[in-house]
């Protein structure tokens, strides 16, 4: 999902999976949060967004797409978007935003992807993969269903966040599971994390049969500077979100070779 309005309030706490990243709890109010946000809005969609570049005609899988931000940007610039989410609560939002008219599913990214092989052009993948313990089944899923050329464009916390912002993990190469609170609208939240050291996350693209094309670690959007003054300089100059555009190969068959 499009996630974080801020820095946790409580970071790094020892996993509790009780409770936590239950969406439909709290989906108006998150929904309101990062709508026009600085970490959200300012930032991460328009990163998102411009590694995607021009997607007119393009068949695009907004996977864990919440309340449909991003899904509305990219249908906007001409794509055809389907969207996922594990939450109904959120697509409900989504509905609201996109329409009845709307490609949007209850699927959750650990289960099998509701699509035939080679139904996309491109998967988004936003602020979503740190959620899950183990990409290897989730990536599988979406290389299946991405067309040969296909792109998936992501986005994750940074791995290194925590020896700046958080509190350090004892083992950095480990994969960890931890919860961190959050206020949307006033309203305390726990969302439960996985996190997992660079080398992981790219080998498990490569191990997917995804090419490595982007990482990125970018700026927040100019305009950003003029509407939050105060916090625009702290985000610029620290660590954010990491992004991947990864690119499924055509096969031999396809290529003709």
């Amino acid at each position: 999902m499009d996630r974080v309005p801020d820095w946790p309030e409580n970071p790094a706490q020892p996993a509790d999976p009780a409770q936590a990243n239950d969406y439909d709890g709290f989906a108006e109010a998150y929904a309101a949060e990062t709508e026009a946000n600085l970490m959200n809005a300012y930032y991460e969609r328009p990163a998102m967004l411009a590694l995607a570049g021009d997607v007119t005609g393009r068949r695009i899988l907004d996977a864990g797409c919440g309340a449909g931000p991003l899904s509305a940007a990219l249908r906007d610039r001409g794509a055809d978007v389907t969207g996922i989410d594990a939450s109904p609560g959120m697509l409900a939002l989504a509905r609201r935003r996109l329409g009845d008219d709307a490609q949007l599913h209850v699927a959750d990214l650990s289960d099998p992807l509701p699509f035939p092989d080679g139904a996309f052009d491109d998967v988004v993948a936003s602020l979503v993969l740190h959620y899950l313990e183990d990409w290897g089944p989730t990536l599988a899923e979406i290389r299946r269903v991405l067309g040969p050329g296909g792109r998936l464009i992501a986005s994750v916390q940074h791995p290194f966040a925590d020896y700046v912002i958080q509190t350090p993990r004892p083992d950095y190469s480990a994969t960890t599971s931890y919860t961190s609170d959050f206020s949307f609208g006033g309203q305390s939240v726990r969302l439960r994390f996985w996190r997992r050291p660079l080398h992981a996350m790219t080998d498990a693209f490569t191990a997917a049969g995804f090419r490595l094309r982007v990482i990125s670690e970018p700026q927040p959007d100019p305009a950003a500077r003029a509407l939050f003054p105060d916090d625009f300089q702290s985000l610029s100059t620290r660590i954010g979100f990491l992004f991947f555009a990864v690119e499924a190969p055509p096969s031999p068959a396809d290529s003709g070779d």
